[in-house]
């Protein structure tokens, strides 16, 4: 959907049920990324929707980077 101040807003279209729209985040920024599902990981937020998702192997600058067109 968007970037801005930092925040990286996405809209997933899984249900949030058993994980299922958690696992699709997932999927979805290692794709967009262009890194292993393994290397993605959401650190807090779990059952909320706002989240907080780390990338092994990338800097915030290059994760940024990679985000921006």
């Amino acid at each position: 959907m968007g970037f801005a101040d930092g925040v990286l807003r996405v809209k997933i279209s899984a249900p949030p049920t058993r994980g299922k729209a958690n696992k699709e985040l997932i999927a979805f920024l290692s794709r967009l990324l262009e890194v292993g599902k393994g290397s993605a990981s959401i650190i807090k937020g779990h059952t909320t929707r706002s989240k907080v998702v780390v990338i092994d192997g990338l800097s915030r600058e290059e994760v940024i980077r990679r985000l921006l067109p």
